[in-house]
C-alpha cells in the first residue's frame, strides 16, 4: 500500500511538471478500494484541480490489480538493485511509459523501500518464522525465479509483522548470521521461538546473536527430509 501510494504521488509530480499543466495543482486525495490476489486494500490516490491526472499504475476506473502482491512485495526485499527495481516498474507500467516517468517513480520507490528496510523493530518477538517465497523478477531483460527470504514475526496478540525480506543467491549460515545481526541492529533484543527450515548451521546462526532463542525446525521441512 505505502509503496503503491508513493508511486502514485511520483506520477502526480511528473504530471504536474509538464508545461501544459503549469497552472494545475494538487487537490488532495481520493480513496480507492482495489482487489488483489490476497484481498482488498484501500489506496489514497492523489487528485489535481484540473482533473487531468489519469494514473497509470491504477487507472481511474480500475478495481482489480492482478499480480499486485508479487510485483510490489518483491521490491521491498534487500538485495534488489536499482536497475532491477527500474525494470520491475517498467514491467508494471508497460512499454508506453516514458524513461523519465520510470526514473521519477524509481527514485520515489527507492526512498520508500529504504525507509521500510531500516525501520526500527520491537525489542522482543514471541515467534518468528524464517522462510522463503519464490517470485518472478525481471533481470537484464529476462524474467527469473528468485527466492525472497522472509522473517515473519508473530506478536503476542497474534498480529503478523514482516520484519524484513532479503534476496540472496546462495542461502547459507553466513547469510542468516548477517540477517540476525541486521535484526539486532534494528532493535531486536530477543526472539523467544524461531521456526526454520532444515538448513545446516541455521540454528547456530540464530543463537550466535540471540543465545536464549529456542529454535524449532518447521514440521513441513522435517517431513520432507524424512521422505
Amino acid at each position: 500500500k505505502a509503496l503503491a501510494e508513493r508511486a502514485l504521488n511520483a506520477e502526480m509530480d511528473f504530471h504536474l511538471g509538464d508545461e501544459a499543466e503549469a497552472d494545475n495543482t494538487r487537490n488532495g486525495y481520493g480513496r480507492k478500494t482495489v482487489s488483489t490476489a490476497t484481498g482488498k486494500i484501500e489506496i489514497d490516490v492523489p487528485r489535481d484541480r484540473a482533473g487531468s491526472f489519469d494514473p497509470q499504475l491504477i487507472a481511474k476506473y480500475q478495481r482489480r490489480f492482478p499480480g499486485f502482491d508479487d510485483k510490489i512485495i518483491s521490491m521491498y526485499a534487500r538485495g534488489m538493485s536499482t536497475r532491477e527495481i527500474a525494470e520491475h516498474l517498467r514491467e508494471i507500467y508497460g512499454m508506453d511509459a516514458s524513461a523519465d516517468l520510470i526514473s521519477t517513480i524509481t527514485d520515489a520507490v527507492l526512498d520508500e523501500v529504504s525507509a521500510w528496510q531500516q525501520r526500527p523493530l520491537d525489542p522482543v518477538y514471541p515467534l518468528v518464522f524464517f522462510d522463503a517465497i519464490r517470485v518472478k523478477i525481471r533481470d537484464e531483460g529476462l524474467v527469473r525465479n528468485k527466492a525472497i527470504h522472509i522473517a515473519l514475526g508473530v506478536m503476542a496478540g497474534g498480529t503478523k509483522v514482516v520484519l524484513g525480506m532479503w534476496i540472496e543467491q546462495n542461502e547459507g549460515a553466513k547469510f542468516w548470521l548477517r540477517v540476525m545481526n541486521e535484526l539486532k541492529n534494528r532493535g531486536v533484543e530477543d526472539i523467544l521461538l524461531a521456526v526454520v527450515d532444515g538448513l545446516k548451521g541455521f540454528p547456530e546462526a540464530i543463537t550466535a546473536v540471540f543465545p536464549e532463542t529456542i529454535v524449532q525446525t518447521c514440521i513441513v521441512h522435517l517431513l520432507r527430509k524424512s521422505m
